[in-house]
């Protein structure tokens, strides 16, 4: 097999380099996101509730004989941490004390040698709790709570410039009754005559603007990459052509920046493919430069 003389190992580098980015680059973003997504909950909400769940037991056990007696400490125990104590004035060494202290110790050292079972209690508590509050919310008194709730946050002076984009946000991610419904996918002459782009409809438009532009649908234009953003534009429903694709096929394309093509649509290369500039500039060389007929 022979080798192209014009290759060179930094153009080999940069473009196996490039091509392996783009076949590792995608699973490890993936797991750092939900690595960090798993250490985020963990932290901020599996471990206070695991807090919780602790002292809670340590009060039960302190308080009831049931849970009390499997961590009860001897009454060698006892003295013993007595007498260590008296030899610090500032410890106290009243029995009653010294007891629920052993106790809570005892909890300590329980909730340590279950730690990698007992840890996932926090999670699983978190789990069923946004669990239950959704079918709460999903109740007739729970929105009116839920909407009383909403007024005094964003009366709020500084969550009320917040939280209504986060919750839009939110919606739009998770939320059962999308807040942006895409119809069918078309394409417009947008931003001007001659230049056609590809959008998705997202329904009537406002009976004001209807009013002045005539019977006309609103259009959404996603931009690349990130086809979350874009532009919302009014177009006369004359004006909209369909595209025989679907709402993902659109987004591929957008997001791959027209690369992505739906195999329905593709269209091969009708241009010769067009020699490197370094065998266009030798072949030239070495014909010369052709002179007048």
């Amino acid at each position: 097999m022979a080798t192209d003389p014009h290759r060179t190992f930094s153009g080999d580098f940069k473009r196996f380099f490039g091509r392996g980015l783009g076949v590792l680059l995608p699973s490890v973003l993936t797991l750092w996101i939900l690595v960090k997504a798993y250490q985020f909950v963990d932290s901020t909400i599996a471990q206070p509730i695991n807090s919780g769940v602790r002292t809670a037991i340590i009060e039960t056990a302190q308080r009831t004989d049931r849970v009390g007696r499997h961590f009860e400490p001897t009454v060698e125990e006892i003295d013993l941490e007595i007498a260590d104590r008296r030899s610090d004035r500032n410890k106290v060494t009243d029995p009653a004390v010294v007891r629920n202290d052993l106790v809570a110790g005892n909890v300590r050292d329980w909730w340590s040698d279950w730690s990698m079972l007992l840890d996932w209690i926090g999670i699983l508590v978190a789990v069923l709790s946004v669990y239950f509050a959704g079918r709460l919310v999903g109740g007739f008194v729970g929105r009116r709570v839920y909407r009383r709730l909403e007024a005094i946050i964003t009366s709020v002076p500084v969550f009320k410039q917040v939280y209504p984009y986060v919750k839009q946000v939110v919606d739009f991610l998770f939320a059962d009754d999308k807040p942006i419904q895409f119809n069918r996918v078309v394409v417009v002459e947008y931003p001007r005559k001659g230049i056609w782009s590809v959008g998705l409809v997202t329904g009537s438009t406002m009976r004001s603007i209807e009013e002045s532009a005539g019977d006309a649908v609103t259009v959404f234009i996603p931009s690349s990459p990130t086809p979350f953003t874009g532009y919302t534009i009014t177009v006369p429903r004359t004006e909209v052509r369909e595209l025989p694709i679907t709402i993902d096929e659109a987004l591929r394309f957008t997001i791959s920046g027209g690369v992505l093509v739906p195999p329905a649509e593709a269209i091969p290369d009708r241009d010769p493919p067009q020699p490197p500039p370094n065998e266009s500039r030798d072949r030239i060389l070495s014909e010369g430069t052709p002179g007048p007929e």
